[in-house]
């Protein structure tokens, strides 16, 4: 008798321990990217800060990279798109575009994405506000973890896009976003074939993203004659959005 309640006990607290095991959450599988950044807004911003806080040639090797950031002392802007480099800066009056990866960079943020999904962007969606609440929307519907940063890209047509490489003048220790945008060259863009690369975060503000949005937009349009920091941008119908993939449905 003893016996029998003995071993009754024994499965009755293994019953328990399985249970409290099956109830506790599982972590999820780890993303296929990871999100890495140097430098931040704030300290170019409040501290005048513009030394390099990253070379790009250490970045060089790595796999389908994806970047976006601005060169040292603000003197131009980066774009990496699947390890190749597009860096803008102003010559004179003029556009200047560098495939190399020998620059530096006083902000910069970075992620290898091997894979991405096509997401069609519904009809009816244009403004800048109603594509940043969607991509979150989408994102995270697709099992991507919105409390963390992550990039996407958009393909297609943007109706209107305004612009800016800065060339920020050398001494000049008063920074706002307007003078960043006028330091250099500037501009508007109308129905006009682009890729654009972004990085989504709503708690990396004043560090890759400005306080006001939870993006980070670059773009070159298809042609390949102007690229640079995205300060607005609607979208005409057909606009496509990449996230990485993560293996959901």
């Amino acid at each position: 008798m003893c016996r029998h309640l003995i071993i009754l006990q024994t499965i009755f607290s293994v019953s328990i321990i399985l249970a409290g095991c099956s109830g506790r959450a599982t972590k999820g599988p780890e993303p296929s990217f990871k999100v890495g950044y140097e430098g931040a807004l704030k300290n170019i911003m409040h501290k005048g800060d513009l030394s390099a806080k990253a070379d790009l040639m250490d970045l060089a090797q790595i796999p389908h990279l994806f970047g976006l950031g601005a060169v040292e002392n603000l003197k131009g802007e980066i774009l990496i798109l699947d390890s190749r480099p597009i860096i803008s800066s102003v010559i004179g009056d003029s556009l200047q575009i560098s495939g190399s990866f020998d620059h530096r960079a006083t902000l910069l943020v970075h992620a290898s994405v091997e894979k991405w999904k096509t997401h069609m962007i519904p009809n009816g969606l244009h403004t800048y506000d109603e594509l940043e609440d969607h991509i979150a929307e989408v994102a995270e519907a697709n099992g991507i973890d919105i409390d963390q940063p992550f990039p996407f890209l958009l393909k297609g047509t943007a109706e209107t896009l305004e612009w800016h490489v800065i060339d920020w003048k050398e001494g000049d220790t008063e920074h706002s976003h307007g003078k960043h945008i006028r330091s250099g060259l500037h501009g508007s863009l109308n129905n006009v074939s682009v890729q654009i690369l972004g990085f989504y975060s709503d708690g990396h503000h004043a560090i890759f993203t400005h306080h006001t949005t939870n993006m980070h937009l670059h773009f070159i349009s298809v042609d390949g004659k102007n690229t640079g920091h995205v300060d607005g941008l609607t979208i005409a119908e057909g606009m496509r959005l990449k996230l990485p993939d993560t293996g959901t449905d």
